[in-house]
């Protein structure tokens, strides 16, 4: 079982707070999309099957809905090719609210594209113009409201908070606003200043934009008491979702499971090693298109694997499953969890190791501290 994950570069323009590979070269699509279908043909499947069995797809960016329908329909055709698919597959597709169009909608519908991720960020104007994001708080209501008459009932929304000047009240009108658009699964995040961004430039010039942290976390608090309260489980330090309505694709990140990545700057995983793309659109194609994958690569030992689990397995609601560890992690996790369990940041439950709400705050601190250096 595996997931994959195809990255789509293109963004009709760029966002201020953006660190993921991204570009603005759209005349790159086509040969970029022909690439993407030549890496999937061109890497063998896994020793043990004829073809890898996906259970989830995801189309993350850049802005995938960038993509014209017929680059969409070739990118199934070859996916349909090239993988075994599972019965009943979660088939995520990030667009921009802008980019949604009834005929759009329609399209991906047609190529049982079972869920979109859409990045709402926040129903004020003015912030999004601040992010320069393309879309208005309007188009989001009504990129709902098509996907929901295409027959697209499994739909997220992301959403960010922390502006300059933002206040709790701002912050409480965006969830509100969020929650009245009933979609299933809700991801929220604090506006970080990641180097090299547009943003990070911005406040190098122009001073300190980032609020202070007791504000910070009102805003978390506030966040997590009004979805719980209108039934949406936590189940991940950022994510949200209705019964049911998790995500699947991400939640494999969390658990350890295997995915193939296609694309430029995509990440893959086996469970032994960790791969990536480089991050160079024509660097990308040119190799493709040479038969020579331009990628790099880390084998992963066992401390490394322990490590690992720690920062993903412990982001998440059902925590970390200590009988998946060997004795001499589970010890050593064991040893250094038991001050946090003490002070009531993580507890122990069937066996699994979890953050406490309090442990959310600092969840940082925590993993750190039980990483092996």
């Amino acid at each position: 079982m595996a997931g994959l994950y195809i990255h789509i570069p293109f963004c009709a323009s760029r966002c201020i707070y953006c660190n993921f590979y991204s570009t603005t070269h759209a005349e790159l699509k086509q040969r970029y999309v022909d690439a993407v279908c030549k890496e999937m043909e061109s890497r063998p499947p896994s020793p043990s099957q004829e073809r890898e069995r996906i259970e989830t797809i995801y189309l993350g960016g850049g802005t995938p809905s960038q993509l014209t329908h017929d680059q969409l329909r070739q990118l199934f055709l070859y996916i349909n090719k090239v993988y075994h698919i599972g019965d009943r597959p979660e088939i995520t597709i990030e667009m921009n609210p802008d980019d949604v169009t009834a005929e759009y909608a329609t399209v991906i519908q047609q190529l049982d594209i079972n869920r979109v991720s859409m990045g709402a960020q926040t129903f004020n104007d003015e912030r999004l113009r601040f992010l320069h994001r393309r879309h208005t708080a309007n188009q989001v209501q009504q990129a709902v409201k098509t996907l929901r008459d295409a027959g697209i009932h499994n739909i997220s929304i992301d959403l960010m908070y922390g502006f300059p000047n933002e206040t709790i009240a701002d912050w409480e009108r965006d969830i509100d606003a969020a929650l009245a658009l009933g979609v299933e699964h809700i991801s929220a995040y604090c506006l970080m200043i990641e180097e090299g961004t547009p943003l990070w430039r911005l406040t190098i010039e122009n001073g300190e934009l980032r609020i202070d942290e007791e504000l910070e976390r009102q805003m978390y608090e506030l966040l997590m008491d009004k979805l719980t309260a209108a039934g949406y489980e936590h189940y991940e330090i950022s994510n949200f979702a209705k019964p049911s309505y998790r995500s699947l694709h991400n939640s494999s990140y969390w658990q350890d499971i295997p995915y193939i990545g296609l694309g430029a700057a995509a990440h893959g995983y086996d469970g032994k090693r960790r791969s990536w793309n480089v991050s160079d659109i024509k660097q990308y194609i040119d190799g493709i298109e040479r038969g020579e994958r331009d990628y790099d690569y880390e084998d992963i030992d066992d401390d490394t694997h322990y490590n690992d689990r720690i920062t993903t397995a412990l982001r998440t609601s059902d925590g970390l499953d200590l009988g998946t560890l060997s004795e001499r992690h589970r010890r050593y996790c064991l040893k250094e969890a038991q001050k946090f369990i003490d002070d009531g940041m993580l507890h122990i439950a069937d066996n699994h190791l979890a953050l406490t709400r309090n442990g959310l705050f600092v969840s940082d601190y925590i993993m750190s501290s039980l990483i092996m250096a």
